[in-house]
C-alpha cells in the first residue's frame, strides 16, 4: 500500500555543495590531474564550481576521463611541436618501469611502428594509471573519419599486479574501453537554461552494437606485487587514444567532448 502526502510532494528540497573526495583516497574533480610524466616542472589547478545550472552527480572514474584527456592531447601537441612519434616522446618522459611497459605492449601488439598513414584513417595512443595509484593502462586506437568517426579497433595493455582473475580484469578492461568509446563520439547530457533535454532512452545518443570496435587485450601479470584496482582504469586512456587518433587522422585538435561532426567542423574552422 503506498501512502502519499501533498506536503511531502511540495517541499522544496535545499541543494547542498556536492562533496569532493580527497586526493589521497583518489580524488574527485582532481582525479588524475596530476601526470605521471617526468616533467621539470607544472602546475595544476582544480576550478572547483560549487554552483551549476542543473545538479551533476558522478560518473564512472570521476575527473579521471577529462583530466586525462587533457593531459594525452597535450603530450601529442608536444610530440608534434619537436617532430616526436607521441610513443618515444612518452617514454622519453618516463622512468616509471611499469608505466613503459604497458605502453610499450600496446604499441608492440597494435603494430604502433608498422602502421602505414592513409586517407581517412588515423591511429592514436594514451595512458594512466588510474587514480595515479590503481592498475596502470595505455590504449591504442585505430579509427576511420567519414561522415563520423568509427572506432574500429582498440588494443589495451594493462598492468594491475598480482592477476587473480584473468578473466575478470580482461571483462573489466574491454567494457571499460567500450563504454568509453560511446562517451567520446556520442555520449553527452544535454539541457537547456530550465532542464535536462535529454530525459528519455529512445532518443539519447550511444554506441550501438554494430559500432563497438575490436578490442584487445593484453595483461602484464606481476605476481610479485600486489593486485590493483582495474574496474575503471581502461576508460581514460580510450578516450585520450582515439582523439589522438582523431587528430593523427584529420590533423585538427578537438578539445571538447563528444568528437562529434559539428566539433570537427568547427575545429576545421
Amino acid at each position: 500500500m503506498l501512502f502519499t502526502s501533498s506536503s511531502v510532494f511540495s517541499r522544496v528540497i535545499p541543494r547542498f555543495i556536492a562533496f569532493n573526495p580527497p586526493l589521497a583516497n583518489g580524488g574527485g574533480a582532481e582525479r588524475n590531474a596530476v601526470p605521471l610524466y617526468d616533467l621539470p616542472a607544472w602546475t595544476i589547478t582544480c576550478h572547483r564550481l560549487t554552483t551549476m545550472p542543473i545538479r551533476p552527480s558522478a560518473l564512472r572514474t570521476l575527473g579521471a576521463f577529462a583530466n586525462v584527456f587533457a593531459i594525452e592531447s597535450l603530450l601529442d601537441e608536444l610530440a608534434a611541436e619537436r617532430g616526436e612519434d607521441p610513443l618515444a616522446f612518452r617514454l622519453r618522459h618516463l622512468k616509471d618501469a611499469r608505466a613503459r611497459a604497458v605502453l610499450e605492449a600496446a604499441a608492440r601488439r597494435a603494430g604502433w611502428a608498422a602502421w602505414v598513414p592513409r586517407d581517412a584513417a588515423g591511429h592514436g595512443i594514451g595512458f594512466a594509471r588510474y587514480k595515479n595509484f590503481g592498475a596502470y593502462c595505455a590504449v591504442v586506437a585505430e579509427i576511420e573519419t567519414g561522415a563520423e568517426i568509427k572506432v574500429r579497433r582498440l588494443v589495451a595493455a594493462v598492468d594491475a599486479g598480482e592477476v587473480i582473475n584473468p578473466d575478470g580484469i580482461a571483462n573489466q578492461i574491454e567494457g571499460g574501453a567500450i563504454q568509453a568509446t560511446s562517451w567520446a563520439l556520442r555520449e553527452a547530457v544535454r539541457f537547456d537554461a530550465d532542464k535536462i533535454t535529454s530525459d528519455a532512452w529512445e532518443s539519447y545518443p550511444i554506441l550501438r552494437f554494430s559500432e563497438v570496435p575490436a578490442v584487445e587485450v593484453e595483461i602484464l601479470a606481476r605476481p610479485q606485487e600486489k593486485a590493483l584496482g582495474a574496474g575503471e582504469a581502461a576508460h581514460s586512456p580510450t578516450v585520450a587514444a582515439i582523439g589522438n587518433a582523431v587528430a593523427n587522422a584529420l590533423g585538427v585538435r578537438v578539445r571538447d567532448l563528444p568528437i562529434t561532426r559539428e566539433r570537427i567542423i568547427a575545429a576545421m574552422g
